[in-house]
């Protein structure tokens, strides 16, 4: 998989529907152990509220987990489910929590609801593309350094650290995929006398532009 879509923090929103109180809360996850601590810090959070209805997703085992917590099967843990999979996001967990207010929704309302509430979390939070990037480092002389780091730029390249001794080391990542074009742009500009060197890969957020380009 060379990318993926979560969320890039933790977000929580809130609405009022028929006088009960809906608190959508999400964040990142990687683990089931994560996912797991998360609703239980929800639900001491929310020791007293009715229910604490949640959804995660992971991507390691592909594991999708939800719980209607008491509400009526298939109205709330599917629906909050359902917002993360129709958004194409993972990694992550949502915890919807309902005080009631005294007014029955219906299993229709309910639905609706739940899924407002994962929703709204989620556009809270806003959705991150998680991109298979190249770790790297190029060696240059002090005079080579300005263009070889203007070029590591142009090709998407993100520096993340510069070291100065003897010679320049630029370390940076970029998406995998645009490594073999930024090699030949280096070995063509400076004749054969630079190398990037590939030291490793990693996931890193890109913009949604970055990840359509």
């Amino acid at each position: 998989m060379d990318e993926y879509r979560t969320v890039p923090a933790a977000a929580r929103a809130e609405f009022i529907e028929k006088r009960s109180r809906f608190i959508g809360s999400i964040r990142p996850v990687t683990t089931e152990e994560e996912a797991v601590a998360f609703i239980e810090q929800r639900r001491t959070e929310f020791w007293d509220a009715k229910h604490n209805v949640y959804a995660y997703i992971l991507r390691q085992g592909q594991i999708q987990r939800y719980s209607d917590d008491h509400e009526p099967k298939g109205t709330a843990g599917v629906p909050v489910l359902e917002v993360l999979r129709k958004e194409g996001v993972t990694d992550c967990a949502v915890v919807v929590t309902r005080y009631f207010g005294g007014v029955l929704l219906g299993a229709g309302g309910l639905v609706r609801a739940y899924s407002h509430g994962a929703k709204i979390a989620l556009d809270a939070a806003g959705i991150a593309v998680m991109r298979l990037c190249a770790v790297c480092r190029l060696d240059c002389a002090y005079a080579q350094y300005s263009q070889a780091e203007a070029a590591v730029r142009q090709f998407g390249g993100v520096v993340e650290d510069t070291e100065f001794a003897a010679g320049v080391t630029i370390c940076f990542y970029l998406p995998c995929d645009r490594l073999p074009a930024l090699r030949a742009a280096v070995t063509d500009q400076f004749c054969g006398t630079l190398v990037v060197e590939q030291t490793g890969e990693r996931y890193a957020a890109s913009t949604a532009e970055e990840a359509e380009s």
